[in-house]
């Protein structure tokens, strides 16, 4: 068994991304993520790697695609507003097939909000974060040993789809510590024939680019582009179930929401009432199948969610209206407790048949 050390989530973070490979940081200070750039300033000298705080959000996410392009792992980080700020950039790594790893530790809003946690960025982060057609993998840690485990695997998935690679952390898991274990075994190495490295005289220059003023020349790079997006559905989706067996309820949480529903869940199970979960780690593709499959048992389902309600659209489309589904919520910073999903699922024992 190796060793645990005390790290909280942000820090924990970096030093994953470190793990991974990554030599190459460019960030902004912003609360509540602020620790991961002040933690890869002292890092990555270290290591001889790059620590630049860029003068704007905008002008570290222009670095990120300046880096990948030449095929090195390099990862930013940001909060809420900050992400908004790189969206332009985020649509041009898609644009031009460049893996990258970004972290996205999110605070209540909109506008400036306040720096507490929130989960109202996921339609941000699964729907809009740049404009025209494309995709991120979208990861959801609900503890610091996942914030380890999934940026590790994040960069993976970047360079084996040459994706970006979003981390949807809430400044819960970003702020708290926690024992993990930072043995996460060998890097894959992909071969990145497309990268900018210098012809040296044996190959065609590398143009990396996204502008294709021929419109079916850029139609066909979108439909390769999905083809592509339906492999990570096919093969990368992730999602836990807790308590699943003989559930009646079905909650669905991700991030600090689950950890509340999971003791709601317990407190459920004393008095009777058969609740369960299914956690999705994976919030783009998101575990569809497993909740369709839910909604042949289940009385009905609640949509944890520090959001006015946003991961709720995905519930219902998965089940496809088959049963009720409850939002169980807190906004502005304030985490839902265990008597605010007990009640959610009272609720829902009266109307779901």
């Amino acid at each position: 068994m190796s060793e645990k050390v005390l790290m909280k989530g942000n820090e924990a973070i970096a030093e994953a991304a470190i793990m991974a490979g990554c030599r190459h940081y460019f960030g902004y200070p912003i609360t509540p993520q602020t620790e991961i750039a002040a933690y890869m300033s002292k890092r990555m000298p270290q290591i001889d790697g790059v620590f630049l705080q860029a003068e704007s959000e905008i002008a570290a996410i222009n670095m990120v695609i300046g880096v990948s392009s030449t095929g090195k792992h390099v990862m930013t980080s940001s909060s809420s507003p900050g992400i908004s700020l790189k969206s332009e950039g985020l649509s041009y790594l898609a644009g031009c097939d460049l893996p990258a790893f970004v972290v996205n530790v999110q605070r209540g809003g909109p506008g400036l909000g306040g720096i507490q946690p929130s989960q109202s960025d996921y339609w941000q982060a699964t729907r809009a974060s740049g404009h025209g057609d494309f995709r991120r993998i979208v990861l959801a840690p609900d503890s610091v040993q996942e914030m380890v485990s999934l940026t590790f695997k994040g960069f993976d998935l970047a360079d084996k789809y040459r994706m970006t690679t979003l981390l949807l952390a809430d400044g819960t898991i970003g702020q708290m510590m926690e024992p993990v274990s930072l043995d996460m075994g060998e890097v894959t190495k992909y071969e990145k024939p497309w990268a900018v490295t210098g012809t040296k005289g044996i190959r065609k220059p590398n143009i990396v680019n996204s502008l294709f003023l021929q419109p079916e020349v850029l139609e066909k790079y979108n439909i390769e582009r999905y083809e592509r997006y339906k492999t990570v559905e096919e093969n990368e989706v992730m999602y836990e179930e807790y308590m699943m067996d003989d559930a009646e309820f079905c909650i669905v949480a991700f991030g600090i929401a689950a950890r509340v529903a999971k003791n709601a869940i317990k407190q459920a199970r004393e008095k009777g009432i058969k609740a369960g979960m299914i956690r999705p780690i994976t919030l783009w593709p998101f575990p569809k199948a497993a909740l369709a499959k839910a909604a042949e048992k289940v009385r009905a389902f609640i949509s944890v969610e520090l959001s006015m309600g946003q991961m709720i659209d995905d519930v219902e489309l998965s089940i496809r209206c088959k049963k009720p589904v409850i939002l169980c919520s807190r906004v502005g910073g304030m985490i839902p407790t265990p008597e605010n999903v007990l009640a959610a699922l009272d609720e829902a024992g009266k109307i779901g048949g």
